[in-house]
């Protein structure tokens, strides 16, 4: 099944309003991209994504380098190659997961749901667990 391809310009208009959602659950809306294809998205350094909605989202090879992801909803999304290096991944959900060969050196994965994610040539480093 083909994903929906996301473009930036669409991706930077939900971001701006996940972070009204942040600051105010009743203002803007929650950063959702449920099955759908985010490799041609570029993400800042510094960027918060902390409760988003990436269910089986497609995110092979993206640069998430330093991204807040806390909380976030990743069930089932493809992240094979995927640059995660200080990446804050507290309380993510990753359950079923493709994180194969995905550099998570230095990532804080402490309280991670990783059930039955795929962790294969996962590099870990000395990542917080």
């Amino acid at each position: 099944m083909e994903k929906r391809i996301i473009t930036q310009k669409e991706f930077d208009e939900a971001y701006k309003q996940h972070q009204f959602w942040l600051g105010d659950v009743n203002q803007g809306n929650r950063l959702s991209f449920l099955n759908t294809d985010l490799r041609s998205i570029i993400l800042p350094e510094i960027m918060i994504l902390r409760g988003a909605d990436l269910r089986g989202a497609d995110l092979r090879g993206v640069d998430l380098r330093g991204v807040g992801l806390r909380e976030a909803d990743l069930e089932g999304a493809d992240l094979r190659g995927a640059d995660l290096e200080g990446a804050i991944l507290t309380g993510v959900i990753l359950t079923g997961a493709d994180l194969r060969g995905a550099d998570l050196r230095g990532a804080d994965l402490r309280g991670a749901d990783l059930i039955i994610a795929d962790l294969g040539r996962v590099d870990l480093g000395r990542e917080d667990l």
